[in-house]
């Protein structure tokens, strides 16, 4: 009897420990000026987009750097925790076309959840997918048309997305195996909710300015990584 308690004690002991999880918290920072942009000049020349610019036209945005010097767009994914598609009900992403550009042009998503796009424009754009570890798709979609849903199985950094009729337009969705990755937002900040207490690897991720690793214990209580990039 007193084998049979213990084992169950130790049991549920266990099973409390595999339940303690936390949020890994943190803030990305750039650390000088950030790399001047370059203005979209191409969308004069169409006069669908154009007319969505009567004053300047817009740049590219590559580093999303505030005032404040935060840095946006980084993709921040917690290594080795089990690989697990989406759960069924995941909310999906939603990348939308407007103003002949992709807003947002960073996101992040779990293997097979769904990513809507829409066409809030004016115009015919075409959604073309160029992965190297996923399966390609090249759609047409007319303005006001339906929209257009993708998900991929396979995990894969910065995949593309393009539009072949206006060839400025570029997006990029990091595919992650799990659950456990967010996306630094204007304000550098960045939350992965509910990661099972443990030592990880932690690896932030900008398109242009690389990886950097750091090394984490997450409790309870959670636990703060802040990282900072600077120009190459």
């Amino acid at each position: 009897m007193k084998k049979i308690t213990l084992f169950v004690g130790l049991t549920l002991v266990s099973l409390c420990a595999s339940a303690v999880a936390g949020d890994l918290t943190g803030v990305v920072s750039f650390k000088g000026a950030a790399p001047a942009e370059k203005e979209l000049s191409p969308i004069k020349d169409d006069p669908n987009c154009a007319a969505s610019y009567p004053g300047a036209l817009p740049k590219t945005k590559f580093y999303a750097v505030s005032a404040a010097g935060e840095l946006g767009d980084v993709v921040v994914v917690i290594k080795g925790l089990p690989a697990a598609p989406a759960a069924a009900g995941t909310a999906p992403l939603v990348m939308d076309q407007k103003g002949c550009l992709y807003v947002p042009q960073i996101l992040a998503a779990q293997t097979g959840q769904k990513i809507i796009v829409k066409n809030s424009d004016t115009c015919v754009h075409n959604v073309h997918t160029v992965p190297k570890e996923n399966t390609a798709a090249n759609l047409v979609q007319m303005p006001g048309g339906a929209d257009l849903d993708f998900t991929f199985d396979k995990p894969e950094p910065f995949l593309k997305f393009q539009c072949d009729v206006h060839p400025w337009m570029f997006a990029w969705v990091t595919v992650v195996d799990n659950s456990y990755f967010a996306v630094s937002g204007a304000d550098g900040k960045f939350t992965i909710k509910n990661v099972p207490a443990g030592k990880y690897t932690v690896e932030a991720t900008h398109r242009k300015l690389g990886v950097q690793t750091a090394e984490v214990e997450v409790k309870a209580d959670g636990a703060l990584q802040n990282f900072t990039f600077a120009p190459k």
